[in-house]
C-alpha cells in the first residue's frame, strides 16, 4: 500500500473512532488507561528490546548524545509511562461537564458543555514516552489521535502502538482511537497535514524548525509553540535572597528546556547589590553571562551582549542580563522580545505584582516563583500535551481540559422566535 493510501485510511479510521470515543463513559476511558499501564509493565522487556534496535540505528547514524538520551527507554522510563497513565485516569473527566449556565428572559436555559475536539494529529521528535503521554491525554478527553513520532524512534513507537491497540480492544474501544504512522518517510508528515476533512487539530512537539515547517504546510489548525524566551524581572523591592534562589533555579536546574530563564532584567536601584552576588552563583555553576553595557560595568566577567542575544533561546548555560530603569522599561523589553511563554517578577510590592500580572501577555506569568513552574504537572493539570504560546484555542500548558472544546446546549419549553 502506498504512503498516500496509508495516511488517508488512518485519517478516515480515526474519524470513525472519534465518534465512538465521544460516547464513552469515564469508567471506560479510565479502564483502558489502566489496562495500557499494566501492559506497559508486563511488556517492558519487549519495549526495551525494540528500543535497542532504534538506539543501534541512531548510533550508526551519528545522532548526538542528547538525542540518544531522549530516545533511550530505561526501566525508569517504563515506570514513568505507566505511572503517568494512572495519574491521567485519576483526573476528572471534562467531557459532558457544564462550564457555564444562564436563563434567558423567555425561559430558555442556556449552557455550555465540554465535548472532545475529535481527531488530533501529533507530530513529535525522539522521546517514545511522548507516545504514551499523548495517547493517554487524548483518550481521557474522548478524542482519537494519530501520532507521528520521529523516524529514529519507529521501532519503540510501534511496540507501544501494539500495546495500546491491545488495551483498547480488551476494553471494547475502537483500536483505531490511537494510531501511529508506521513509516519513516518524511512525506508522511506532508500527507498527514493535508487530511483536513478528518483531522481537527495538529500539535507539533519539538524544535522551532519542526514547528515552523508544520505551520507552513498544514491545512489543519496548528497549536503553536515556537520557543521559550523566558524573562525574570527583579524589582527594586525584591527580597535579594529570594530573587537569587528563584533566578538560579530558573537558569541552572535544567537549562535545556523551554521554561528555563533566558533573560534576567534587574532594576537599576538594586543592580549593584544584587548582580555581583547573583553572578558569582551563576558563574560558579558554569553559566556564561552576556550583559548590557551597564551590566558589564558592574560585572567585569560578563561578555557584551549584542542584538541577537535578547530574542535568543539558548537552551544552555548562557544568560542574557539587562539593567532596566524601572518596571515599565522591563515590561517594554519583554513585550519586544518575549515568545509569550513564561515571565516572572520578583517583588515585595503587591501593586506592582498585580500590574505586571495584568499587563504582561504571556501564557504563564508568575510572582515570586521560578519560570520552571510552567508545566502541566507542576500547575496541577496532572499532565500536559504541550505548551501553547498562541491563543487559539488554548494558551499555556495543555492538559485534558484543553483537549476539549464547548458546545451550546439549550433547553426550552415550546419557545419560538418572534
Amino acid at each position: 500500500m502506498s504512503i498516500d493510501s496509508t495516511i488517508v485510511m488512518m485519517a478516515r479510521a480515526a474519524k470513525a473512532a472519534s465518534i465512538q470515543m465521544a460516547k464513552c463513559s469515564s469508567s471506560q476511558k479510565n479502564d483502558v488507561l489502566l489496562n495500557i499501564a499494566n501492559r506497559i509493565i508486563d511488556r517492558a522487556s519487549h519495549i526495551q528490546g525494540e528500543n535497542q534496535k532504534d538506539l543501534s540505528r541512531a548510533k550508526k547514524a551519528g545522532l548526538s548524545n542528547a538525542m540518544i538520551d531522549r530516545l533511550t527507554v530505561t526501566e525508569v522510563t517504563i515506570q514513568s509511562m505507566a505511572r503517568g497513565l494512572r495519574e491521567v485516569a485519576r483526573l476528572n473527566d471534562p467531557v459532558g461537564s457544564i462550564t457555564k449556565a444562564w436563563l434567558r428572559p423567555n425561559g430558555l436555559e442556556v449552557s455550555r458543555m465540554r465535548i472532545p475536539l475529535g481527531v488530533i494529529g501529533i507530530i513529535y521528535e525522539s522521546r517514545p514516552n511522548v507516545t504514551i503521554d499523548a495517547a493517554g491525554l487524548c483518550l481521557k478527553a474522548g478524542n482519537a489521535v494519530i501520532l507521528r513520532g520521529g523516524s529514529e524512534a519507529l521501532q519503540s513507537n510501534q511496540a507501544l502502538a501494539g500495546i495500546i491497540a491491545q488495551g483498547l480492544r480488551d476494553t471494547g474501544l475502537p483500536g483505531e482511537s490511537v494510531q501511529i504512522v508506521p513509516v519513516r518517510d518524511r512525506e508522511a508528515v506532508n500527507l498527514l497535514l493535508a487530511q483536513d476533512e478528518c483531522i481537527d487539530l495538529i500539535i507539533p512537539r519539538g524544535g522551532e524548525g519542526l514547528i515552523r515547517f508544520v505551520v507552513a504546510h498544514s491545512k489543519i489548525p496548528v497549536l503553536k509553540h515556537y520557543k521559550g524566551v523566558c524573562h525574570i524581572y527583579v524589582d527594586e523591592t525584591a527580597d535579594v535572597a529570594m530573587a537569587q534562589k528563584i533566578c538560579f533555579n530558573a537558569k541552572v536546574q535544567r537549562p535545556g528546556v523551554c521554561n528555563a530563564m533566558e533573560t534576567m532584567l534587574v532594576h537599576r536601584a538594586i543592580s549593584k547589590k544584587f548582580l555581583p552576588q547573583m553572578a558569582k552563583q551563576l558563574v560558579d555553576a558554569g553559566v556564561e553571562i552576556r550583559g548590557c553595557e551597564e551590566t558589564c560595568r558592574i560585572l567585569p566577567m560578563a561578555k557584551q551582549a549584542d542584538k541577537s542575544d535578547w530574542p535568543e533561546e539558548y537552551l544552555d548555560f548562557i544568560l542574557a542580563v539587562k539593567v532596566v530603569k524601572d518596571m515599565d522599561h522591563a515590561m517594554s523589553h519583554i513585550e519586544t522580545y518575549s515568545s509569550k511563554h513564561t515571565e516572572a517578577i520578583v517583588t515585595r510590592d503587591y501593586q506592582k505584582a498585580r500590574y505586571f500580572v495584568r499587563t504582561v501577555d504571556s501564557s504563564v506569568v508568575l510572582v515570586n516563583a521560578s519560570t520552571r513552574f510552567n508545566d502541566g504537572g507542576e500547575l496541577g493539570l496532572g499532565a500536559e500535551i504541550g505548551i501553547s504560546t498562541s491563543k487559539l484555542h488554548a494558551f499555556g500548558p495543555m492538559g485534558v481540559e484543553e483537549l476539549t472544546t464547548t458546545k451550546f446546549v439549550v433547553y426550552g419549553d415550546g419557545q419560538v422566535r418572534e
